[in-house]
C-alpha cells in the first residue's frame, strides 16, 4: 500500500484561519491510526531583496510564542486565491512595497506531523515603495538587513522564525553569491 486509506474523518473545530480534523486511517505499511490534523489553506512567504542586496524583514508580536519576532513577509492564501496574487497582496499589506518580479524559491511543509499548511516562498525584486495596508490586528515594523547580518542573527539564535531561516539559508547558499 503506497497511499493511506481513509476510514473516517470528522471536523472538530472550524475557525477563521484553520480547522481541526480527526482522521482514522490505515497508513502505508498497514498501521491503523487516529490523526488530528490542523487544516490550513496554505501561505506565501516573501524574501524582498533591494538592489543593494539588503533584505526586508518585518517584526511583529506573535502571541503563540509570547514575543516579538523578526521574520520574512508572510500570510495566508485566501481560499481560491492564486498564490502569486496572495504574495503581491501580502507584500503590499505588510510593507507597502510592490515587486516587479516574483520568483518561486521553495515549496515546503513547515510542520507536516500535524499541519497541512503548504508554504510557497518567493524572491521579490524590483521593489517600489508605497503605503502599507496592514490588517486591523497587525502592528508591523519593517527593517532592512544585509545577508551577513541575518546569517549572524541565525547563528546567534536571535532570528528564530523557521520559514525565514529556511528561505534565507536557501537564498544564501544557492542565489546570493
Amino acid at each position: 500500500m503506497t497511499q493511506a486509506r481513509l476510514l473516517s474523518s470528522r471536523t472538530l473545530y472550524r475557525g477563521p484561519v484553520f480547522d481541526v480534523r480527526r482522521d482514522r486511517v490505515i497508513e502505508p505499511g498497514g498501521l491503523e491510526v487516529t490523526r488530528d490534523i490542523v487544516t490550513h489553506s496554505g501561505s506565501v512567504v516573501l524574501l524582498p531583496v533591494f538592489p543593494d542586496g539588503r533584505i526586508l524583514l518585518v517584526r511583529q508580536y506573535r502571541h503563540a510564542v509570547g514575543r516579538f519576532l523578526w521574520e520574512l513577509v508572510a500570510g495566508r492564501i485566501d481560499p481560491g486565491e492564486p498564490p502569486l496574487r496572495a504574495a503581491r497582496r501580502e507584500l503590499l499589506e505588510e510593507t507597502g512595497y510592490s515587486a516587479r518580479r516574483l520568483r518561486k524559491l521553495l515549496d515546503l511543509f513547515p510542520t507536516p506531523g500535524f499541519v497541512s499548511e503548504r508554504m510557497l516562498v518567493y524572491l521579490a525584486t524590483g521593489l517600489h515603495p508605497g503605503r502599507a495596508r496592514p490588517e486591523a490586528d497587525e502592528r508591523i515594523q519593517t527593517g532592512k538587513f544585509t545577508l551577513a547580518a541575518l546569517e549572524r542573527k541565525i547563528r546567534r539564535g536571535t532570528l528564530r522564525d523557521a520559514k525565514s531561516i529556511a528561505a534565507l539559508l536557501y537564498y544564501a547558499r544557492y542565489l546570493a553569491r
